[in-house]
């Protein structure tokens, strides 16, 4: 599966930095880097293009006929399309374009509270045969079966909502973190790194490491409160991982008592 990414700001930035796993990427746990991610990954060779757009608060508010003026000539052909955080007016432009590249599918992450035309890009999008997702933050994309291609990238790539594997010895602390499918910005790494050590029954250690290291890390996520969600995105973040790990120590206990 090969994909494009179209982005204005840090957030693209990081998510293509994190599919290519260039080794100085990740630099959260500095001196301490046990270089975790190293080899596990890296999908330069199916980014076929990323394509950076102004920020849309250096644009028009409005766009009318002159979107093209700010627009790639064209795109690469390729599955599927990331597009994060560009202006509303270039986004509605997106679906007719995309599929004139044989594009089949676009994720528009939202990692902010600004509006975006979500019920107008739907549309546009199932008039064209384009699946689309709109998950907020990107880190609560989830594999839907009426979404086949979108699941394949989610399964492909290994990003989206986190998911982890947890091993505990003896004494009931966590010896290692595994993960399955992470963040795109990759957060899921190094917070699974930190919580090697804690003991799972002292849910208060176990919740306060998870949502320091999940601070430390440098999401881009917003911390303005958001109204669809009831809180900000940074917190809706940060609640996934913590039940990405609650999960998964659930189906540790759940093993161990078979």
């Amino acid at each position: 599966m090969d994909l494009i990414v179209i982005y204005s700001g840090e957030f693209g930035e990081r998510v293509i930095g994190n599919l290519i796993n260039y080794s100085t990427f990740c630099i959260s746990c500095a001196d301490a880097c046990t270089h975790c991610k190293e080899a596990k990954y890296g999908f330069a060779d199916r980014i076929k293009g990323f394509f950076k757009l102004p920020e849309p608060s250096l644009l028009p508010a409005f766009i009318e006929d002159s979107a093209a003026e700010y627009l790639p000539n064209e795109f690469p052909n390729a599955d599927i399309a990331i597009v994060s955080e560009i202006h509303n007016d270039l986004l509605l432009e997106l679906p007719l374009i995309l599929k004139g590249a044989g594009i089949k599918g676009m994720i528009v992450p939202q990692e902010s509270a600004a509006m975006i035309a979500r019920p107008q890009v739907e549309e546009l999008c199932n008039r064209e045969g384009i699946e689309v997702a709109f998950p907020k933050p990107f880190c609560d994309l989830q594999p839907q079966d009426d979404k086949p291609l979108i699941r394949r990238f989610a399964e492909e790539f290994g990003i989206g909502r986190p998911e982890v594997r947890v091993e505990v010895d003896r004494r009931g602390r966590i010896v290692h973190v595994e993960v399955l499918r992470s963040a795109p910005c990759g957060s899921t790494w190094f917070v699974a790194k930190q919580l090697e050590g804690v003991e799972v029954e002292d849910k208060r250690e176990l919740y306060e490491r998870i949502s320091e290291s999940h601070h430390s890390y440098p999401c881009t996520a917003s911390m303005e409160r958001d109204r669809e969600i009831g809180d900000t995105i940074l917190h809706r973040a940060g609640y996934l991982i913590r039940e990405a790990v609650e999960e998964a120590l659930k189906t540790h206990e759940d093993l161990e008592d078979a």
